[in-house]
């Protein structure tokens, strides 16, 4: 009775044992077969362990010539605007040779109908400072709201390399969906900076009423360590 027992639970064992291994290689198969591709990992989808086969979009930038193309609307609210039009042999911009400034510069601009450099873009906002023993040494008091903003009929050095901030934009297709959506503060935000007139010295007051500037900046202000309230902001 015993070894018919012991028959009985080595053959349940030795079944059990065939089904669990049957039952493991399925469960491989069936791993293998939803296995990604490495080439579907990326947006490039070419196989990411190599740079074989992966060739990126080409370049294509607008080839509508000055005044006869259309604005690009602005990414945000007071973005520098993009350049529309064709470039070649606009750029690099250098210090004898700006081709920007024939077309921009408001008293041409209106007239052809060109994006006129607005006037903070002729504004010296740098601070003026003084050599004292080798030491740059401040000539304004910020502290008693002195500035030294200069409005001028020049185009500023700091602005006069156009492409630091403007680029013209390339038509390629886009990898993925820009889904982007700006949110203008002012109605003609997508087309027209606000950043002028009053906006040039906006927040500048540093005493009185709309002070930004507490009594303990003004104690602390010739402390290394700053004021320990620090500033109102």
């Amino acid at each position: 009775m015993i070894k018919i027992s012991v028959g009985l639970v080595t053959a349940a064992l030795l079944i059990t044992g065939c089904v669990s291994e049957e039952s493991a290689k399925s469960s491989q198969k069936l791993a293998v077969a939803k296995t990604v591709s490495e080439e579907s990992l990326g947006l490039r989808k070419t196989d990411i362990y190599t740079e074989a086969g992966t060739i990126a979009d080409k370049t294509e930038y607008r080839t509508a010539q000055a005044t006869t193309s259309s604005r690009i609307k602005r990414a945000f609210q007071d973005a520098p605007p993009m350049i529309p039009h064709d470039t070649t042999g606009m750029l690099p911009i250098k210090a004898g040779n700006n081709q920007c400034t024939g077309c921009h510069m408001p008293e041409m601009a209106t007239a052809i109908g060109a994006t006129p450099i607005p006037v903070s873009h002729f504004t010296d906002f740098r601070p003026r400072a003084k050599i004292v023993n080798g030491i740059a040494v401040d000539t304004v008091d910020n502290y008693k709201n002195e500035t030294k903003i200069v409005k001028g009929n020049d185009l500023q050095n700091a602005r006069f390399n156009c492409s630091a901030c403007h680029a013209p934009q390339s038509q390629g297709n886009l990898a993925c969906e820009n889904t982007f959506e700006p949110v203008f503060t002012s109605k003609d935000g997508a087309n027209k900076s606000s950043w002028s007139g009053s906006k040039l010295t906006e927040a500048l007051d540093t005493v009185g009423k709309e002070s930004f500037i507490t009594k303990d900046d003004l104690a602390n202000k010739n402390s290394k360590a700053g004021s320990l309230g620090g500033a109102a902001h």
